[in-house]
């Protein structure tokens, strides 16, 4: 299986089977960082994108769950995939519940193990790509004038330009010329574009 790009996690604290699997997984091209426990990930690990963790659930010092929910609870949601040799239900429950992407219970097959990791990543890039988008909408937004974040509000709101003056008390082409600004720093061609840009990323609430 061809490996999709990105960084890879291993996180077990059983040494052989850490070194096992990493380097089966540098031979089938992965880029794989180790960590012998959840501590050491949290101490040593640069978040990076797009990428995927491929979690033991039993650890001395802290479950795969635990580790999963103290990632949340700091923000890093890179995909996980969760190894074991045995768990109980409810931890298969509680990962998945927590967005984990696939349980897989050792030992398991390298295509199943493959399958899961570039879903993983794939999934990871995906709402990465997401979150920049969202990003850079905001900014855009942000870099209106007044004036422009006006039109805006008003034109997604379904108003035609000269309703659009009528509202602000301005000549028509006063809103023309606004309009074509703000479009040009919106990064958009048409106003159904721009109403589903402002929808999706939530931009009234910048304007307030």
């Amino acid at each position: 299986m061809q490996p999709v790009s990105g960084n890879l996690y291993l996180i077990d604290d059983d040494h052989s089977m850490r070194n096992s699997l990493s380097h089966m997984l540098r031979e089938n091209g992965y880029m794989v960082q180790d960590f012998g426990s959840a501590h050491d990930f949290l101490n040593r690990s640069t978040p990076m994108s797009p990428a995927a963790i491929l979690l033991d659930m039993q650890m001395p010092d802290m479950t795969g769950v635990e580790l999963q929910e103290r990632l949340i609870t700091m923000e890093r949601f890179t995909p996980i995939v969760f190894i074991s040799g045995q768990s109980h239900p409810q931890q298969i429950v509680d990962g998945l519940k927590n967005g984990a992407i696939d349980f897989l219970l050792k030992p398991f097959g390298l295509k199943q193990l493959l399958e899961s990791i570039n879903r993983a990543i794939k999934l990871d890039d995906s709402l990465t790509q997401r979150l920049a988008s969202g990003t850079q909408a905001i900014n855009s937004f942000k870099s209106l004038t007044p004036r422009e974040r006006e039109v805006c509000d008003w034109l997604v709101k379904g108003l035609q330009s000269k309703d659009v003056a009528q509202k602000l008390g301005v000549a028509p082409r006063t809103v023309k010329i606004q309009k074509a600004k703000m479009m040009k720093k919106m990064g958009v061609s048409s106003v159904q574009e721009l109403a589903t840009l402002y929808v999706k990323n939530q931009l009234d609430q910048c304007s307030k």
